[in-house]
């Protein structure tokens, strides 16, 4: 059974007011007490209302059930594969996240609904990101988000690592092209709008400084130049498209 499954179980049996020994949960969800005592940790740091401790039992404060959320066929499925994605080609905190969302949306689905969804045959391999990307794709993220200069260094496709460059960026933003992710940024060695594979980072360093991007440095600009780009040249061969952002170059 996956974790989120098995999240979900563990509130819906516990939505029944009475009180649940983790050995009871244990036994119904063919599991270790020590992953059930875990579970609940997690749930409760997420913010399910599950009172009780462990030697005692659990129950959920009914004062706190929510109630049922209706979605059509189609949205759920949008939902699971959507949370799906992001566990297996998100950050640490958001594939984290993910998982303890899709659990509190299923402990308030209707029981039909509910009991469908492990019949949602939509997935997305998670072994395939490593826990360093994931790391890093975490912290490129805060860069973006808090506007702070970052450091590391670079090879192009066509180099090999001794090639590698330090590039000190304005990190903007990131896209994520069928399978690899691509930080669109402000480079200072090249001055320009550059984009840069994260598989192809390396000593990855946030500095103290903090970037204000001024008119034709901003992710408004990219993206208008961009689609000035594309109005004007023949559509991109696909290869092309899966290794950098459309019409610009990636070192």
């Amino acid at each position: 059974m996956r974790r989120a499954d098995r999240l979900f179980r563990i509130v819906q049996l516990l939505r029944s007011g009475r009180l649940k020994t983790a050995r009871a949960l244990a036994e119904k969800l063919q599991v270790s007490e020590r992953t059930i005592y875990r579970d609940v940790r997690d749930l409760q740091l997420a913010g399910q209302p599950i009172e009780g401790e462990a030697g005692v039992g659990y129950t959920l404060r009914r004062e706190f059930d929510l109630p049922p959320l209706m979605f059509s066929p189609d949205e759920v499925t949008s939902l699971v594969l959507g949370a799906r994605m992001v566990r297996a080609w998100g950050g640490m905190r958001a594939a984290e996240a993910a998982t303890t969302a899709l659990a509190r949306i299923e402990a308030v689905l209707p029981k039909e609904i509910a009991e469908k969804l492990d019949g949602i045959a939509m997935y997305a391999p998670e072994f395939q990101m490593s826990s360093e990307h994931r790391v890093l794709l975490d912290a490129l993220h805060d860069a973006c988000g808090e506007r702070t200069v970052i450091q590391f260094r670079y090879t192009k496709l066509a180099d090999t690592a001794d090639e590698e460059l330090l590039r000190t960026v304005w990190p903007l933003a990131l896209a994520f092209w069928s399978g690899v992710w691509t930080l669109l940024a402000w480079c200072e060695l090249r001055r320009d709008f550059r984009t840069f594979r994260m598989d192809r980072m390396a000593q990855f360093h946030a500095t103290e400084r903090n970037f204000t991007p001024k008119r034709g440095q901003r992710l408004s600009d990219f993206v208008q130049r961009v689609r000035k780009e594309a109005r004007t040249q023949p559509m991109m061969r696909e290869e092309t498209i899966t290794v950098s952002l459309p019409a610009f170059p990636s070192d």
